[in-house]
């Protein structure tokens, strides 16, 4: 599962500017036990959070990889989405904004790249024992992501084993707008129908994605309908030749 749950803040982005704020100034509170309610009902192997609050006010100083790790009872990896030296880790709440990863085996190797480029910088890449994972958050501005889609090429191509690109890609144009970026890594979109994910209650854009190497097999992709966030939930269920996860 690949989810950005907007840091627990709910999916009422339709007020304006003050939708907007909701997103960085309202607590969490139950919204994030909704959000792990939800996702343990699905019970994913592997899980990946875009958008997750690392312990400001908001969470009563509380980890929400943590807590959502601690009922699924899964590891977790997990780190601010900004480069060490940025200054968004001089600000109060900007700096415990993040992206994680959760899963049900044990960790083989973690590792946090940071593009040169742009205000969300960060890829975790995951390394499971037959299978490596690539978390990202892609920029607002097109211009950036182009950057960083070449930089995140550089690092799938080192990758030997079956691999998965996973995120929100903030891509406006959809598939389109990665085209390039899939001829050149020979992944395929786990979404082949090109399904809208933003917003939750009127999808409209396909901002978000779950590509796969092709020593994987899909078995099945759903985007199941909640409006905990403001982007839907990508669930991908495969095999991998040679063995599972």
């Amino acid at each position: 599962m690949m989810y950005n749950i907007r840091y627990g803040t709910g999916a009422n982005v339709r007020g304006g500017p003050l939708g907007f704020l909701r997103g960085y100034i309202y607590k969490t509170g139950r919204q994030l036990d909704r959000i792990g309610d939800f996702i343990h009902e699905h019970d994913p192997d592997v899980l990946g959070l875009v958008e997750v609050d690392l312990g400001s006010y908001r969470t009563g100083r509380k980890n929400q990889t943590q807590t959502i790790a601690d009922k699924l009872g899964h590891y977790h990896a997990y780190r601010s989405k900004y480069g060490v030296n940025s200054k968004w880790n001089l600000v109060p709440v900007f700096n415990k904004l993040g992206n994680a990863f959760l899963t049900r085996d044990s960790i083989s190797t973690e590792k946090f790249h940071y593009f040169k480029k742009g205000m969300k910088k960060l890829v975790i890449e995951l390394e499971l024992e037959n299978l490596t994972i690539f978390l990202v958050h892609l920029a607002l501005s097109s211009r950036v992501r182009h950057h960083q889609l070449a930089e995140l090429y550089s690092l799938v191509k080192e990758t030997g084993k079956p691999h998965i690109v996973a995120g929100d890609f903030n891509a406006l144009w959809g598939e389109q707008e990665i085209s390039l970026f899939l001829a050149a890594t020979g992944l395929a979109n786990a979404n082949e129908n090109s399904l809208p994910s933003f917003p939750s209650w009127s999808p409209k854009r396909h901002l978000d994605f779950i590509l796969y190497s092709s020593q994987i097999k899909p078995l099945g992709f759903k985007m199941p309908r909640t409006e905990l966030s403001d982007h839907l939930p990508l669930i991908f269920d495969f095999d991998i030749e040679g063995g599972g996860l």
